[in-house]
């Protein structure tokens, strides 16, 4: 599951650079000499395991993980999808980290300023472990978009950022999944670092009505590959 190559030479159409004119604070922020690879240790290549420990915490409902006894306000859906290895080989146990702002667009942190309203019942954070096929599911709400400064009138479309770690410190992925028909995709400077159109539509979930649960909530279905012509895109530089 090991990603490390992606640092070493990223695909200029597959994957964003590390510097990115449409993506205004990569400019100032990215290295400007070649990174040095650091040889590893045993530790980061053999451990820790994450997958025991999460699949007793059952952290896969976001809309009431809060711990407040009320859901979280919005539109429900269910995200699900597999992870896969580059040969269609399922990924089990691996840790599926999620963090979203919530249907205001809004996040729960400290350094968000933007003037929609917090929900108290929405953590906007979730996690869960791959089951034997490579399987992941959790409920959440659908973000709003939200205003940054990349450029005049600049916002960003709904998305889930997502982290997976696999049985190594070393082999993590980092990715945004966008969500289908979003008018503001063409227009977002993170989106559109990913220089193929073909890669970004990889970033972008699909409506599965297999998944949607009657007078609950909507199903996306969103796959992640980890190596190889299919492979999901980096989140940004």
């Amino acid at each position: 599951m090991s990603k490390i190559s992606r640092y070493q030479a990223l695909d200029d159409a597959a994957h964003p650079p590390y510097a990115s004119p449409r993506y205004v604070s990569s400019v100032y922020r990215s290295p400007h000499e070649a990174p040095i690879p650091i040889r590893q240790t045993i530790s980061e290549l053999t451990g820790p395991s994450f997958a025991p420990l999460v699949s007793s915490l059952g952290e896969l409902d976001l809309t009431t993980n809060a711990g407040t006894g009320s859901a979280a306000i919005g539109e429900r859906i269910i995200v699900s999808g597999r992870v896969l290895e580059e040969d269609g080989r399922p990924l089990p146990n691996t840790l599926v980290e999620v963090w979203q702002c919530n249907a205001a667009g809004r996040y729960n942190h400290v350094s968000d300023v933007h003037d929609a309203p917090l929900d108290p019942n929405f953590l906007g954070a979730g996690r869960v472990a791959t089951d034997a096929r490579g399987r992941y599911q959790f409920i959440t709400i659908r973000p709003g978009a939200y205003p940054w400064r990349n450029h005049y009138n600049a916002w960003r479309p709904a998305h889930i950022h997502f982290s997976l770690f696999g049985p190594a410190y070393a082999s993590r992925l980092v990715t945004q999944m966008y969500f289908p028909g979003d008018p503001l995709l063409e227009l977002d400077g993170i989106f559109m670092t990913v220089a193929s159109a073909e890669a970004r539509q990889r970033l972008v979930a699909h409506f599965d009505h297999s998944s949607s649960r009657p007078h609950y909530a909507i199903g996306y279905r969103f796959d992640i590959v980890l190596r190889g012509r299919e492979e999901t895109p980096l989140e940004g530089p």
